[in-house]
C-alpha cells in the first residue's frame, strides 16, 4: 500500500519542494496506517482476559495497561469498572504509586456508589504509607496514608479493609507524633520551653491515643518545671498519674521522690521538686 502510494507521490510532484512535500505526507500516512492497526476494537471478555492472564501470571507491568484498554474500548461495559480497578493494582504492585493513586481516585470520582470504593480508599492508603522511608521527612506522605485510612473508617466500618486500615491509622499517629516529640525534644534540651511546650501539647491534642502521649506529658512537666511553673507542672503530672498509672513515664515522674537531685531542664527550683514529689505522697 505505502509502495503504491509512493509512485503515486512521485509521478504527481517531481520539483524538490514537491518531493519534500511528498514525504511528509507519506510519513504521516504511515503513521495514520500504524495507528488504525493498532485501534481494531476487540471483544471485551477477549481483553479483559487477556489482561487477568498477565496479572496472575505475575506480569503486572504488562496487565496495567492492557487493563486500561478494556476501559479505552469498551468505556460502557461492566467489565470496564472492574478493569479501572485492576489497572490500579497493577500499578501498585510495579511500585508505580502515582499512576496507582490517581488511577484510583478518579474511579471512586466516577462510581462513588460503587461496591469496590472502600477498597480503592484502602489501596490509596497503602500507597501513600508504603512511601514512608524516614517520617520525619515523609510526614505529608504519612498524613495522605492516615487521611484515605480515616476516610475507608469512617464510610465503611464494616469493610473488611477496616480492621488493617485500623492498625495502619495507629502506626501513622504514632509516626506523626514521635515526630512532633522529636522536635519537642530538641527544643526542651536547647532551653527553649515555650517551642517545646507547643510540640507536646500538639502531641496530647492530635494524638491522644498514640503511645507518645505518656512521654509528651512527661516532658510537658519536665519543660513547666524548668520555668519554674510548678503549679502547670503539677497539673500535667496529676493528668498523667490518673491516666496512665503504668506507663513507665509516669514511673519516672515518681523517681522525682526517690531521687530528688536527679538532672532536670536547667532553670528548675529546688521548690519545684518538692512540690512535683508531693504527687506521690501518701
Amino acid at each position: 500500500m505505502l509502495t503504491t502510494l509512493a509512485m503515486e507521490l512521485h509521478l504527481a510532484y517531481s520539483s524538490p519542494k514537491s518531493l519534500f512535500a511528498a514525504a511528509v505526507i507519506l510519513l504521516l500516512a504511515g503513521c495514520s496506517s500504524t495507528e488504525i492497526e493498532e485501534q481494531v476494537e476487540r471483544p471485551v471478555d477477549e481483553l479483559y482476559n487477556e489482561a487477568l492472564a498477565s496479572a496472575l501470571a505475575g506480569d503486572t507491568k504488562a496487565a496495567a495497561p492492557q487493563f486500561e484498554e478494556v476501559e479505552r474500548q469498551h468505556p460502557y461495559s461492566n467489565l470496564a469498572v472492574q478493569a479501572q480497578v485492576m489497572a490500579a493494582w497493577a500499578f501498585y504492585k510495579e511500585n508505580n504509586y502515582n499512576r496507582a493513586i490517581a488511577a484510583l481516585q478518579r474511579f471512586v470520582e466516577l462510581n462513588p456508589a460503587d461496591k469496590r470504593v472502600d477498597y480503592a480508599y484502602y489501596l490509596i492508603g497503602l500507597s501513600y504509607y508504603e512511601q514512608i522511608v524516614d517520617v520525619e521527612r515523609d510526614a505529608e506522605m504519612t498524613r495522605l496514608a492516615l487521611n484515605a485510612f480515616e476516610e475507608l473508617q469512617r464510610r465503611f466500618p464494616a469493610s473488611p479493609y477496616s480492621r488493617d486500615a485500623a492498625l495502619k491509622t495507629d502506626l501513622a499517629r504514632s509516626h506523626l507524633a514521635g515526630k512532633e516529640m522529636a522536635v519537642g525534644r530538641y527544643y526542651l534540651k536547647s532551653g527553649h520551653y515555650g517551642a517545646a511546650l507547643r510540640r507536646f501539647q500538639r502531641v496530647i491534642d492530635d494524638f491522644q491515643t498514640s503511645n507518645q502521649t505518656p512521654e509528651a506529658m512527661f516532658r510537658m512537666t519536665e519543660a513547666y518545671l524548668a520555668l519554674g511553673l510548678v503549679e502547670e507542672a503539677d497539673r500535667v503530672a496529676t493528668v498523667a498519674t490518673y491516666n496512665y498509672p503504668d506507663s513507665v513515664w509516669t514511673g519516672r515522674l515518681g523517681e522525682l521522690q526517690a531521687n530528688p537531685e536527679r538532672e532536670l531542664p536547667k532553670g528548675i527550683f529546688q521548690r519545684s521538686i518538692e512540690r512535683v514529689t508531693g504527687i506521690f505522697a501518701d
